[in-house]
């Protein structure tokens, strides 16, 4: 039995030497040391034996077991290390490649400029209120002294939901919300969002545009208060050399009521084209808050007053930028929208 166990180291060795891919390798291992293999078939054969020779057999037959399991381990290691090393070249990256630059986008025109405007009045002491776009007709109409068929809701064509529900015209329910929120305490807001009006798609106008509306109210709050406050707004926006005039207007809402002009942004109110030889463009309305709305927001008007003022961000960035066209803001144009990504 010594002999056929010497044999077949003899013979196992040999092959594995030969061996030259793993799977050949795992066959091997079955055909010498498996439950069935060469090895086991040989030492089944001990129940014969003496009992001085078993423990001189069984000696025999574990180091043939190691000599054959020391090569299967060597071979093991040889093929992990080859597929390692392929893997690796296969893998490699040539660090000397000049890098795939990633495009990279920038913030839409339009949030750049409302971003803009809210950090002027955050510095100026402003809030930021927000509130919802689908509205009531109480509080987007009624609240602001424009009761039911009143004709100045003319001014405002709407997308009417229900009689009584109605996508917002304006951000000025969010006024009358923070009015009524305040129980009759000093308030300092800016309203910013999207407003919806039944219009014509052109270069002017859009049937959804953005707006911010700011709202102050407190003890001996003066037109001059919001003149000032309105100077000092475009001449961050566009300049310190830029200068404001009020015109008187209407607004239901506001009394008395002005429009807002700055000094025109190409000529620097010398007169051109684009304020038709003016000097001056129109920004924004203002005015001072109505005592009837004061009264519907839980003020007293004979203690309280204050002004408000609206401005749509659109307009602000078309003058800003010299855009001729507010549906450039829209139609997703990236020769367009890629201007702003350095500005």
């Amino acid at each position: 039995m010594k002999e056929k166990l010497e044999a077949l180291r003899g013979e196992a060795l040999q092959e594995l030497q030969q061996v030259d891919n793993p799977q050949l390798l795992n066959d091997l291992r079955v055909k010498y040391l498996g439950k069935k293999g060469a090895l086991t078939e040989i030492l089944r054969g001990m129940g014969g034996l003496s009992a001085e020779e078993r423990p001189v057999i069984g000696q025999v037959g574990n180091e043939v077991r190691a000599a054959i399991e020391a090569v299967i381990e060597q071979k093991q290691t040889a093929f992990l290390q080859a597929e390692t090393e392929n893997r690796l070249r296969a893998e490699t990256i040539d660090v000397t490649l000049p890098g795939k630059a990633l495009p990279t986008g920038s913030v839409h025109p339009l949030n750049k400029v409302a971003q803009e405007i809210e950090d002027i009045f955050v510095g100026l002491g402003y809030t930021i209120a927000e509130g919802p776009e689908v509205e009531t007709d109480y509080f987007n109409f009624e609240a602001l002294n424009l009761p039911k068929n009143h004709p100045a809701r003319d001014m405002q064509d709407s997308f009417y939901i229900t009689d009584d529900i109605l996508m917002r015209t304006h951000t000025s329910p969010v006024q009358v919300r923070t009015m009524k929120q305040m129980n009759g305490k000093p308030v300092k807001v800016i309203c910013p969002g999207k407003v919806y009006r039944r219009d014509d798609d052109d270069a002017t106008h859009s049937f959804q545009f953005n707006q911010i509306e700011g709202l102050v109210i407190g003890e001996n709050i003066r037109m001059s208060d919001l003149k000032g406050t309105l100077l000092q707004f475009v001449q961050q926006m566009y300049g310190s050399q830029a200068e404001i005039r009020l015109r008187p207007s209407f607004f239901p809402f506001t009394e008395p009521s002005a429009e807002v002009d700055v000094t025109c942004v190409q000529c620097a109110g010398h007169g051109c084209r684009m304020c038709k030889h003016t000097g001056w463009l129109e920004i924004l309305g203002s005015g001072m808050v109505h005592p009837r709305v004061l009264e519907m927001g839980g003020y007293d008007p004979a203690k309280y007053s204050g002004f408000a003022f609206g401005m749509g961000v659109e307009r602000i960035a078309l003058l800003k930028y010299g855009i001729d066209d507010i549906r450039h803001f829209y139609t997703n144009d990236m020769r367009f929208l890629s201007q702003f990504a350095k500005m």
